[in-house]
Parts: C-alpha cells; sequence; structure tokens
C-alpha cells in the first residue's frame, strides 16, 4: 500500500473516532493523527531539474520535482525566455541540492527558506528559478488532495477567465481588420497596437545607423510619431469598431515619462480598459503625478521583481491593475499574497501572460485567476501544435476565455522525450537594443 492509501485509511480511522465522540478536543484529535500516521515516511524531495525546450523556438524552461513516492511528481514554470542558461543552473546546481531531501508538503516553509538561500534576492534569475520549484510543489499538493490547484486556494469564483488579445498592423486599416476578426471571434478585450512596440516604422531612417553607431540591426523609434498616431488609433478603431469592444494598449515604457502622462490625458476620451506599462520601474515617483491628471486604468509591473516596486502602488492606490510575471515574482506563493494585498485596495489582476510562458505557467495564472475575487483579465494564448504535444493537459481558450482541465494540481505534464527533440534556439537570447535616432538607448 501506498503513503497516499496509508494516509487515507488512517484518515477515516480518525474520522470515525472524531464523528462517534463529538465532545473530543483538537488536542485529543490532534493527538490521534499523530498516533494513526506515526511512523509513515514522509514525502521527500528527491530530485529538482530544469528541462530546456523549444517548440516553438521560443526558450522555455519547466522544472520538475521528483518525490519519494513513485511516479510522484510536480512542474512548474521557470521561464527566462532572454535568460534560461543561468535559470537551469540555478536549479540544477542550487535549488537541488537544497532541496533534497526537505519535506514536499511544506511549501511556505520551502518558499522562505530558498528564498533566503542565496542571501541576496529578488533577482529575475534566482526568482525564475524559485518559481519553478514553488509551482511544481503546489502542482504535487492538487495531486495529492486530487484536487485542482484552484481548489485548493479557496474554489471557483467564476467559470473561467476572461481574456485579452492582441491586435496589431502597420496601418490603421491593418488594424481595424485585425480588430474585426478578434471580435468574430468573441474576444470582448483587445490590446492595439500600431506596429511594434512605439511604432518604430513611423520614424525615419535614424542618424545613428548613418554614423555606425551600435550595429546595423538595432531597432529605433522617435517619440513623436509615436505618441501622434496612437491617439489617431484610438480615434479610428473606437470609430469604426465601436464602444462595447474594450481596447487596451500597452507604452512599455518607451517614451519619457512626461509624455506618456500628456498620452494618457489624451486617451482618457476612448475610455481605455487600461494603458500599460506607462513608465519604467526607476520611474515609479511618476504614478502620483499621473493619478492627480487622468482617471485612464492603469496597469503595471510586467517588469517588477520585487515587493518595494508594487506595495506603495498598491497601498496609495496608484494603479488599477496589478501585471507582474508570476515566475519573475518567485511563483504562486507570493502570487496569492500579492493578489490578496490588491484586494483590500481594489486593485485588479492582469497577470503577464506572453508566448514566452511554459504551458505549465499560463496554467498556474489561470488557477489563480479562478480563485481570487479581484480577477481583472488574463492576457490571451494561442499554442502551436508541437507545444501542445510537448505539454498534454494545456490551457484551452473558447470565445475568449481560458480554462484549465479538473486534473488534479496544475493539469498539465511534459512528455520529456518529445521535449528534447526541440532544443533552444542558438541565438542564447536577450532583448535587442532599440534607439532614438542619435543612438540613445530605450528602455525597457
Amino acid at each position: 500500500m501506498n503513503r497516499r492509501n496509508l494516509i487515507k485509511g488512517a484518515g477515516l480511522s480518525i474520522a470515525t473516532g472524531i464523528f462517534g465522540m463529538a465532545s473530543k478536543t483538537e488536542e485529543a484529535i490532534a493527538s490521534e493523527y499523530a498516533k494513526a500516521t506515526k511512523g509513515l515516511p514522509r514525502l521527500r524531495i528527491t530530485n529538482v531539474k530544469a528541462i530546456l525546450t523549444a517548440p516553438q523556438r521560443i526558450r522555455l524552461c519547466v522544472v520538475k520535482v521528483e518525490t519519494s513516492e513513485p511516479g510522484l511528481y510536480g512542474l512548474g514554470c521557470a521561464t527566462f525566455n532572454q535568460r534560461p542558461l543561468p535559470v537551469a543552473v540555478a536549479v540544477d546546481k542550487y535549488l537541488n541540492p537544497f532541496a533534497k531531501g526537505r519535506d514536499a508538503d511544506n511549501i511556505e516553509d520551502m518558499w522562505q527558506n530558498a528564498y533566503t538561500s542565496s542571501y541576496w534576492r529578488n533577482g529575475p534569475v534566482l526568482n525564475n528559478a524559485l518559481s519553478g520549484l514553488d509551482q511544481a510543489l503546489w502542482d504535487i499538493k492538487g495531486k495529492r488532495a486530487n484536487m485542482p490547484v484552484y481548489q485548493l486556494l479557496g474554489g471557483k469564483c467564476r467559470f473561467a477567465a476572461d481574456c485579452y488579445t492582441h491586435c496589431s498592423g502597420r496601418d490603421l486599416k491593418q488594424l481595424e481588420s485585425s480588430v474585426r476578426r478578434a471580435m468574430k471571434e468573441n474576444f470582448r478585450h483587445i490590446r492595439i497596437q500600431l506596429g511594434g512596440y512605439g511604432s518604430p516604422h513611423l520614424s525615419e531612417k535614424p542618424h545613428f545607423k548613418d554614423a555606425e553607431f551600435g550595429l546595423p540591426s538595432d531597432s529605433h523609434m522617435k517619440p513623436g510619431p509615436y505618441v501622434r498616431a496612437t491617439i489617431k488609433m484610438f480615434e479610428h478603431i473606437r470609430s469604426t469598431c465601436g464602444d462595447e469592444v474594450e481596447l487596451l494598449h500597452d507604452i512599455h515604457e518607451r517614451i519619457p515619462p512626461i509624455m506618456a502622462i500628456n498620452l494618457i490625458k489624451e486617451l482618457e476620451q476612448y475610455h481605455p480598459f487600461f494603458i500599460e506599462d506607462p513608465f519604467a520601474p526607476e520611474d515609479n515617483g511618476y504614478f502620483k503625478l499621473l493619478r492627480q491628471q487622468t482617471s485612464t486604468p492603469i496597469a503595471m509591473g510586467e517588469l517588477f521583481n520585487n515587493p518595494h516596486e508594487w506595495v506603495g502602488l498598491v497601498s496609495e492606490r496608484l494603479i488599477d491593475f496589478i501585471r507582474v510575471h508570476i515566475s519573475q515574482i518567485g511563483g504562486l506563493t507570493v502570487a496569492r499574497k500579492l493578489a490578496a494585498l490588491c484586494e483590500w485596495f481594489n486593485v485588479r489582476s492582469a497577470w503577464h501572460g506572453p508566448g514566452d510562458v511554459s504551458p505549465v505557467g499560463h496554467a498556474a495564472n489561470a488557477h489563480l485567476d479562478l480563485a481570487i475575487p479581484n480577477f481583472g483579465i488574463q492576457e490571451s494564448v494561442r499554442f502551436s501544435q508541437k507545444t501542445k504535444d510537448v505539454f498534454p493537459g494545456y490551457p484551452t481558450m473558447k470565445d475568449g476565455y481560458m480554462y484549465v482541465n479538473e486534473a488534479p494540481g496544475l493539469g498539465v505534464d511534459i512528455d520529456e522525450k518529445l521535449a528534447a527533440k526541440y532544443p533552444l534556439p542558438e541565438h542564447p537570447g536577450y532583448w535587442s537594443p532599440v534607439r532614438r535616432s542619435d543612438g540613445t538607448a530605450v528602455r525597457p
């Protein structure tokens, strides 16, 4: 008989005693449980490893935590597309020896001690590695309880996670066609962008390329053309596609803060669902000025990895949607606490969910979406068939909603042999430079 069946039998015996003698104290019940489970082996972690794969040519990192119970393991997302190799080293060479032999039941204790095991913390590499371990432990917990993770978080607050989709075009006509297609697919929330972030195609040939400054492949943008085009974009989509569809837009920190404030003020008349990431994290001080100037809803946090970056914005009600990348902040354990913090200040969730999040990570997003009362919106995703084959149990999309399956845990598995057939691209992965006309580097 395996450990789960032993505990089940012990629990039945205890329950019989409890309901037979309703007057028993909590101390007596605890004592009986301790006697019934005495001698049973604890569920120990036997191995933690990183699995790297790229079925869509996107660098994914999934952590597998194996346990002392044969066949029982968990999966977590540690994807850091721009730095996958350091994350894999952190998992294999540091978290594995740290976690081996520890009790897989004690997720909070594991998180707290793994978090401080590097002494310095809240860096993106170590946070993503920690997230992989953390999410895998939640997956194991759900499998042991024979429940989806959302049940462990309190159960459903909604039947599925409402999502927004991305629409873009190099001109207004292309963009309008894209928006209309999305509306026919029953998306009610649509993020609109005129070309790439900052509409770089609207800027004239940059002078830095003539001067051979930087590399010929470096991208460029000018704030002025982007700002003017974005206002026209909202005006056009509102006038052609109506007021019912909710429109979102991502500034992506590409323009000076004061220009972002003026742009958001101009966009208020078109009633955006939210404007995302107006400032870089280093410019959080501008949010007070922004709030004084406009009531346009603001989403922020995609680049955050430290609580000091979001606690003030939430507690002072300076943002409306929290936009963090769950693996970037350290996993499901910290994300559920952040969701609870946001609830008290009426800040809604909008977890980052781009293509460079594994299906395991998207499932973690969706399970949290289902269980929190202050859910706002979720970023939709389209998996290739190759990705679906590697990750059976992936979350699904229908009529603009994201669904998770009802399997225990996070509900997603991995075919390791098939994953190995899709190695990471030779390019190591980094965010390509964007410059102003004179060559000045542009964040994010």
